[in-house]
């Protein structure tokens, strides 16, 4: 897997270059519901964006991932990427996304080059997130948000395309079973929403 690969595959995404019935505008919308048919989709949506930060080390590519601080009202502790809810200023996903990782870790936006979408996430909280996928070039600075970042790292990206990586785990809340992805790497514990965009990113770059 190389950045000219992952440029192809998102635009083979954007264009249908998938095949018959593989088109974009026939899968341009995943969410929590995926796993969960009985799950009813929110009906008022909160704009939001994320970016799948790919980078592109010697070694191997890898994904930044973030730990959210276990005080938070939304999702404290868990595992996400950098970004957040769509401001007024912001005038496309892409501006929501790097505006959000500059204030979340510190990563300058003139070390991300932004190369495609992935599918817009619907989670059962109201949100749908665009995932805008972004190439960071190495060195770069990483000064989390300590209010709401705990913790900063990197996943390969190999591990991350490997679909037998992606599980399914299920949890009882308010007294209905909810299904979800994900996707244990050591000791972290990958799940919901981010492992879904994951294997969103797999699927995409997997395809031939």
């Amino acid at each position: 897997m190389n950045r000219d690969l992952i440029i192809d595959r998102l635009n083979g995404a954007v264009s249908g270059r998938w095949g018959s019935g593989m088109a974009r505008e026939q899968r341009s919308e995943r969410g929590d519901h995926d796993l969960n048919p009985g799950m009813p989709k929110p009906t008022t949506l909160k704009p939001a964006a994320v970016l799948v930060p790919i980078v592109q080390r010697p070694a191997g590519l890898t994904v930044i991932l973030t730990q959210r601080t276990d005080h938070l009202n939304d999702h404290a502790g868990q595992i996400s990427f950098p970004g957040g809810r769509t401001e007024p200023e912001d005038p496309t996903p892409e501006a929501t996304a790097l505006r959000e990782t500059e204030e979340e870790i510190g990563l300058p936006r003139d070390r991300i080059e932004t190369v495609g979408k992935l599918d817009i996430y619907v989670t059962r909280t109201g949100y749908e997130v665009t995932p805008i996928v972004g190439l960071v070039s190495p060195p770069f600075p990483i000064k989390p948000d300590p209010f709401e970042v705990a913790d900063v790292f990197e996943v390969p990206l190999s591990f991350v395309v490997d679909p037998v990586n992606h599980l399914r785990d299920s949890r009882t809340h308010k007294g209905v079973l909810r299904q979800f992805y994900v996707l244990p790497y050591e000791e972290r514990y990958i799940w919901g929403a981010t492992a879904g965009m994951l294997v969103n990113l797999s699927d995409v770059l997997r395809r031939t």
